[in-house]
């Protein structure tokens, strides 16, 4: 069982550029490293007005389409291998399937200056594949130009981390590639370190690939996400939080309530950013991760759900699916419901098909791939569709791109 422990921060490593976890969350083209002083600019990238948001999705052939949601009008950005998942960190789409995983580019993003932001829109394209075995699990830190992404290939066990800054110039770049167990795992990002989730441990390491500090006891790793706290990675008994600070990582385990029973969460999911995560428990309810707090609560919901994601905004509403289809509005801080959508994506849960419920400061977007259908919905005017979207081929697969 995890247990808290004092935070522990390790000798900085003077070569390492420590990297802002608020950092930006969206696309770009090739550039440079965008920083304060540049505030995000990129070579050949025009500055907007406002965020270029787009609906980036995959059909079930690997066929590539952007939804420009101010315009409404559709791009076709090239193909992949047929996916088995899809991750995305605003701004791009990673394909996976057994053979590896594909790179797009959806062109679009937004630079992040903390109390401001600028928005940019460059080229979308393909950008290539990443080899390995299985079907990879994916994590990305707030910063869709700088530090890394992790991948971690299961059947190989192979734990990898790709330059984020490569990659927003167009190249795949591998920083390091280590051998570890056969299975299930983690490659998480932190500042300028990645934290490897494999077995019953979790390892730090440089961007080069070396190993700094102790392990952390972690059992059966599943589920991360990156907060503007840090980054947080499931563990059977609670969650570990890495974050950085004076350019040394700072470990942390934050445990269940004591005497918890519900089952614990493995797939996070909030407004992009913020600190409170969420994540079914089971028929229990949903479990709500507060980064900033350290704190776990466990909300009733009204009926069984089956995705939850924190909007952490100032109503803090709650976003949640059922199991026919119906995206529920719940109070944050005690599970009420507040509003509900009919159902619109029944046919695509009750195929098995995957289906994601995205949310942003004033707009929730879910597809359905057995409908044919995206939806925008308002989710603070009683859940509300506020839009509805037939694209040419069904969205298999999506991401809300260019936060």
């Amino acid at each position: 069982m995890l247990h808290p422990v004092a935070p522990r921060r390790f000798a900085p490593l003077g070569a390492l550029i420590l990297l802002a976890l608020a950092g930006c969350a969206s696309p770009t083209a090739p550039a440079p490293d965008p920083t304060a002083d540049t505030h995000g600019e990129i070579a050949g990238a025009a500055e907007l007005a406002e965020p270029a948001l787009g609906l980036t999705s995959i059909d079930a052939a690997g066929r590539v389409s952007h939804l420009d949601l101010l315009e409404e009008s559709t791009a076709e950005l090239g193909t992949v291998r047929a996916p088995a998942a899809v991750h995305s960190d605003g701004r791009y789409l990673f394909s996976m399937d057994a053979e590896g995983l594909s790179i797009v580019d959806s062109g679009v993003w937004t630079w992040d200056h903390v109390d401001h932001f600028h928005y940019y829109r460059a080229e979308a394209r393909v950008l290539g594949d990443v080899a390995g075995e299985g079907v990879a699990t994916v994590a990305t830190s707030n910063s869709s130009t700088t530090g890394g992404t992790g991948v971690f290939f299961p059947d190989s066990g192979e734990a990898v981390l790709l330059d984020t800054e490569a990659l927003s110039k167009g190249d795949i770049v591998e920083r390091f590639r280590l051998e570890r167990a056969i299975g299930a795992g983690l490659v998480v990002p932190a500042g300028s370190f990645a934290a490897i989730a494999s077995g019953d441990e979790i390892t730090l390491h440089t961007a080069d690939g070396d190993e700094v500090g102790d392990a952390t006891p972690c059992v059966d790793p599943a589920g991360t996400i990156t907060t503007r706290v840090g980054a947080v990675i499931g563990c059977r008994d609670g969650a570990v939080l890495v974050s950085v600070a004076d350019e040394q990582p700072v470990v942390e385990v934050v445990p269940y309530p004591a005497g918890a029973t519900a089952p614990r969460a493995s797939a996070f999911a909030n407004r992009e950013g913020r600190p409170s995560v969420a994540a079914v428990a089971g028929d229990a309810g949903v479990w709500v991760l507060d980064t900033r707090e350290r704190t776990w609560t466990l909300l009733p919901t009204p009926e069984p759900v089956v995705q939850a994601s924190a909007v952490d905004d100032k109503d803090a509403n709650l976003l949640a699916l059922t199991p026919d289809g119906r995206v529920l509005v719940l109070d944050g801080e005690t599970g009420a419901l507040r509003a509900a959508s009919a159902p619109l994506v029944g046919a695509s849960l009750g195929a098995g098909q995957p289906v994601s419920l995205i949310a942003d400061q004033q707009r929730a977007y879910l597809n359905g791939p057995a409908e044919g259908r995206m939806w925008e919905i308002d989710f603070a005017d009683g859940a509300r569709v506020a839009r509805e979207f037939s694209p040419a081929t069904a969205p298999l697969f999506f991401a809300e791109t260019g936060r």
